[in-house]
Order: structure tokens, then C-alpha cells, then sequence
């Protein structure tokens, strides 16, 4: 089966990629030449997971999942939540996002977050939604070399090491995108 994830992102392709069996083959947009800059103008991740797998099984007659994860913190009222890519500005800058982050949160004892992702599947014109949390803190300051977006300032709970110095394998075992995908994978082999 071929799925086409809504993502120009190929780290969170790889990631998912190594999630699903090997009879379930996930193309990006880029590789079915879709280069559009898709709307997320919903004030939810559910709402932008929707929005994503929308547009491409209208605009290209796919199969089609899309997903949009959000760090949630405590200390901010859930923020940067949605808008977590663009959290520091338009240009999404992943470094600029931490660091705002982790000035916002300067002093503040209450550390704890959630990353939560929502995946919006359609196959045949039907949608599924599958959501995936992990729950933890954020660190005092940047740790890690691997992962991407927040990976670096987020340790999960029960863990001494942030997602960032984790493996993909490890990482992915616990982490929210990883059990969304899990559920993904359940609903496919059942359906």
C-alpha cells in the first residue's frame, strides 16, 4: 500500500517511515510534486490535521495522512500548542522557538509539557483520527544533537536524557508521534 504523508518535513518522514511495515510505502509531497504551502489556519491541531490531508486527497486523488503536533506547557496556558513551528516568528526557526521558550519559562518551577501529535488518515474519502501524547518537562537549556523542532529542551517523564539524545528507535518507542503512528499502523492491519 502506498500512503502519501503531507509533509515537506523528510526527518518526520524517516521517522514515520521506520514506524510502519515494509508493505506500507509513505511518499511525501514533494515526491508526488506537490510543492504547495498548504493552509493551517486552524485554531486546533485537529482542526490542521484535517486541513492538511484535505487538501492533498482533493488536490491529488490520494490516499492521504497528515499530521500536526503541538508542545503544550503547563507554565504558559498550553502555549506554543498550535502554533509551535512559527512559535518565535514566521521563519520557524526551531532554535528561535526553544530559546523563547526557555526565556519565557526562565525562573518558573512548574517545567512540565506534553508534546501531543494528531493524525488525520483518509483512505477512500474517509477520515480517522489517531492522537499520540508524551508527557515530560522542559529542560534549563539545550541538550542533543539528533531529533528536530524541540527535541533538544524536552525530557520525557521517567527519562534522564531529552528526546534529542535519545536514538530515533528510543525516541521513537515513547514518544508522541510514535504512538499515534502505532495506532495508524493498528487501524491499516485491521481495516
Amino acid at each position: 500500500m502506498e500512503l502519501i504523508f503531507a509533509t515537506q518535513n523528510q526527518n518526520k518522514a524517516k521517522e514515520i517511515q521506520k514506524l510502519l511495515p515494509s508493505s506500507i510505502q509513505v511518499k511525501t509531497l514533494a515526491e508526488i510534486g506537490c510543492l504547495d504551502d498548504i493552509p493551517e489556519t486552524s485554531s486546533t491541531l485537529e482542526g490542521n490535521a484535517n486541513q492538511k490531508s484535505t487538501y492533498v486527497v482533493e488536490n491529488f486523488k490520494v490516499n492521504c495522512f497528515a499530521d500536526d503536533t503541538g508542545l503544550e506547557i503547563d507554565a504558559l496556558n498550553g502555549a506554543p500548542g498550535v502554533y509551535s513551528a512559527r512559535y518565535a516568528g514566521a521563519q520557524k526557526n526551531s532554535d528561535d522557538n526553544m530559546d523563547l521558550v526557555l526565556e519565557k519559562l526562565e525562573g518558573e518551577s512548574n517545567r512540565k509539557a506534553q508534546f501531543r501529535t494528531v493524525i488525520s488518515l483518509i483512505i477512500n474519502g474517509e477520515e480517522k483520527q489517531f492522537e499520540g501524547i508524551a508527557s515530560g518537562e522542559i529542560t534549563l537549556s539545550k541538550s542533543g544533537e539528533s531529533g528536530f523542532g524541540y527535541d533538544p529542551i524536552f525530557r520525557p517523564t521517567g527519562y534522564e536524557q531529552t528526546f534529542s539524545e535519545m536514538s530515533m528507535e528510543e525516541k521513537n518507542k515513547i514518544s508522541h508521534r510514535g504512538i499515534a503512528v502505532r495506532k495508524l499502523v493498528d487501524y491499516l492491519a485491521s481495516h
